[in-house]
């Protein structure tokens, strides 16, 4: 491919549809990330880098590409995924990639493709050198980040296995989410979970021959919303990101309106600090709720849990980071921050690392994403100094 600059990369991955269905049945071209995996195994064969394809469900997968560098330095894997949110309610025309006002905008160009090209613009750049002086790297572009993360769940797992393309493990992780060039050492977790009551159905014509389920759930929404007020100022409060939060999010109950509801179900979105547990917050929320309610429900077990990124293990690669942001951007520091993000599941397999991109979380899922230009290049000078660097 001709031109390796950020924003023609960005250009041509925003046009392409890579919408996660988020547990829904959503099929067709536009749906899934086989496009934008096709796309970059093409670019990787043009620029002549050794690269795969792993598949994990159909026409879903990782591309993992590989760059040698220097045998005396780091090893740095740079992750980003491939996925998007879904296009629905956006204003602006979500494939087209309009440049307007120093920003590209389009689905994606924010969260996260202009990450994504800051990274393979520089993964270009460095192998165009013959000397190859710099830090090798494990290129990720992972599937599913925006739902179960089912991509860097892969990954991690095949670090362990053996497996050779994947030989020596990196040494360290940056992950591509937008930070606004700002370094994040840690962020907070969440635990998703579904709560539900049961009634008896009766005519709505004699409502006292029957039980609502959504009045039980209404008792259950009061107690839920005073945990969450009493979160805010009496729950475990972390240097970086805050306290944890708690919120309902989607409430479905009845069959029709003249039928007392039997069933009612609820789903809960608990943002996680660095150090809180998940089985204590699941058996906290629980004693609370009987406490206060004094009803039945049922607590279905959680289908989202995500780690927090802890500070502490990743402090060097983020103070390298910041210096050599400064100098290209002028200033950055290492901060903590309330989205999550899959770098936690590198974390645990023993890499320290970091999140960081261009673009400001301001604009990721908006109905008019876009990124700012120079910022986009800046995140790609930054990331080449830090390949010659580590």
């Amino acid at each position: 491919m001709d031109d390796d600059t950020p924003l023609a990369i960005l250009n041509q991955l925003i046009r392409i549809p890579s919408q996660n269905p988020m547990g829904h049945d959503h099929r067709g071209p536009e749906w899934c990330e086989q496009g934008v995996s096709d796309w970059l195994c093409r670019f990787f064969v043009s620029h002549n880098i050794p690269h795969r394809y792993d598949q994990i469900e159909p026409g879903r997968g990782n591309v993992i590409a590989k760059l040698a560098g220097h045998p005396d330095r780091s090893t740095i894997l740079l992750d980003a995924h491939q996925d998007t949110v879904p296009v629905a309610g956006m204003t602006i025309d979500p494939y087209q990639g309009i440049e307007r006002d120093g920003r590209i905008w389009g689905r994606g160009a924010c969260d996260v493709k202009g990450p994504m090209a800051a990274i393979l613009s520089t993964v270009a750049r460095l192998n165009r050198e013959q000397a190859r002086s710099h830090a090798s790297l494990v290129v990720s572009m992972t599937c599913d980040e925006e739902l179960g993360q089912k991509g860097a769940i892969d990954l991690v797992k095949r670090f362990d296995s053996g497996d050779n393309f994947l030989t020596p493990t990196p040494d360290l992780a940056i992950v591509a989410e937008p930070t606004e060039l700002n370094v994040v050492v840690a962020h907070k977790g969440v635990l998703r979970w579904r709560i539900q009551t049961t009634g008896v159905a009766a005519h709505s014509s004699r409502p006292s021959l029957g039980q609502s389920a959504i009045y039980s759930m209404a008792r259950l929404i009061s107690g839920l919303e005073q945990l969450a007020d009493e979160l805010q100022t009496s729950g475990p409060d972390h240097p970086l990101c805050g306290r944890p939060t708690l919120s309902v999010g989607t409430i479905h109950g009845g069959e029709s309106v003249n039928i007392v509801p039997e069933r009612c179900v609820i789903e809960i979105d608990r943002r996680v600090v660095p150090g809180e547990s998940f089985e204590t917050i699941l058996h906290q929320t629980r004693q609370a709720l009987k406490n206060q309610c004094g009803i039945e429900f049922e607590m279905l077990p959680p289908d989202t849990s995500c780690e927090p990124l802890r500070d502490g293990e990743n402090g060097t690669l983020a103070e390298t980071l910041v210096r050599l942001t400064g100098q290209v951007a002028g200033s950055s520091q290492a901060i903590g921050v309330a989205f999550t993000t899959q770098a936690p599941k590198f974390a645990a397999a023993g890499l320290p690392t970091v999140v960081f991109g261009p673009g400001s979380i301001d604009q990721a899922h908006t109905k008019d994403e876009w990124i700012d230009i120079e910022q986009l290049n800046q995140g790609a000078e930054i990331l080449y100094q830090v390949a010659k660097q580590l």
